[in-house]
């Protein structure tokens, strides 16, 4: 009995550590965004989905031009990661940090807070997202997560922020597509065949 726990303990701290293996950041991951599920989903190299998390796209809808507050589509990398070791809620402003930290749902704010990942665009009809300023990134209003109600940005809560920047790495490839999931799927099957 006591060589059958060790045994399974052997095996549970095997896969534990397996777990943290597949999720390192300097692995490189894959992020689908779905805006019409707003949610964003990371894929590690074999193709399992290892994280899923509630999103906010753009309440102007989507497009890549310059001043229109859209959430840009396409494919994407992620070019800068701001605020490693940053409180949960902590504000920035112009990708520094103020000093001020902001709780989930804080009343009359709607500040970037908690971690920035930068976005650049690798396609034509999006190589301005740089330029435009299109993170995703923390936001204390966390009550709105899972509608399209950001200025461009994909917002996230903090604790999924924090989860989701530990997860991927400088250079990860995400897309951002306006349909389902499901319809995603059913799409690049019909491509394959």
């Amino acid at each position: 009995m006591k060589i059958l726990k060790l045994c399974t303990l052997a095996t549970l701290t095997l896969l534990l550590s397996h777990c943290h293996y597949m999720s390192s950041p300097q692995k490189q991951h894959k992020v689908l965004v779905s805006v019409a599920d707003q949610q964003m989903r990371i894929y590690d190299e074999q193709g399992y989905c290892i994280g899923n998390y509630p999103i906010s796209t753009s309440k102007f809808g989507l497009g890549s031009q310059l001043g229109s507050n859209k959430t840009p589509l396409g494919k994407f990398k992620i070019a800068k990661k701001i605020g490693h070791g940053a409180e949960s809620g902590s504000v920035f402003s112009s990708r520094k940090l103020t000093g001020e930290i902001l709780k989930p749902n804080a009343p009359g704010r709607d500040p970037i807070v908690t971690r920035i990942l930068w976005l650049k665009g690798v396609e034509p009809h999006n190589k301005n997202t740089f330029r435009r300023y299109i993170y995703i990134h923390g936001t204390p209003e966390e009550n709105k997560i899972g509608s399209a109600v950001s200025y461009g940005c994909v917002r996230m809560k903090s604790k999924d922020i924090i989860t989701f920047f530990d997860q991927v790495a400088q250079g990860t490839h995400v897309t951002i597509f306006p349909e389902s999931f499901l319809e995603h799927q059913a799409q690049l099957a019909s491509l394959s065949q």
